[in-house]
């Protein structure tokens, strides 16, 4: 199933996140591309924000990952942009992380290719002129049943 969306604001983006969200459980892998500034790390928030998370929600491009704990999941963001090699997955031990409690936000997936298990759901944004196209793809049952539910 594949389901685009014409986005005209960062908070539309947010917004849209937030319902997804919303109709998200653990386990989950979501896969986000793009461009640099197409709203990846936004979409982030807005998924992030969407659980009830009131506090900060930061870019991981200097950290890695940030973990969000919740009373029954957690949430880890990773942005790959800065790794410089794949392998470099496997001394932070990356496969503690996909767990049946967690739901696993990565941008830049292309970087950690032959590390990273298969994503539910495939987030694609782009630019058009000043709005922002989001495409959401999904990979594997779950991903359906969740893209499913968003329709």
């Amino acid at each position: 199933m594949k389901i685009i969306k014409r986005l005209e604001s960062s908070e539309q983006t947010v917004q849209y996140a937030s319902q997804l969200s919303r109709v998200s459980q653990a386990p989950l892998v979501i896969f986000l591309t793009g461009d640099l500034g197409a709203g990846k790390t936004t979409f982030s928030r807005g998924f992030i924000q969407g659980l009830g998370f009131d506090g900060n929600v930061k870019s991981p491009t200097y950290t890695l990952v940030e973990p969000y704990q919740f009373a029954d999941i957690e949430i880890y963001h990773f942005d790959l942009y800065r790794l410089s090699s794949p392998e470099e997955l496997e001394f932070i031990g990356i496969e503690e992380y996909f767990t049946a409690k967690s739901i696993t936000l990565i941008e830049w997936p292309d970087k950690g290719a032959g590390w990273l298990p298969q994503a539910d759901i495939h987030v694609e944004l782009m630019h058009d002129n000043n709005q922002r196209v989001v495409t959401l793809v999904a990979g594997t049952e779950i991903g359906q049943k969740i893209l499913n539910a968003l329709e």
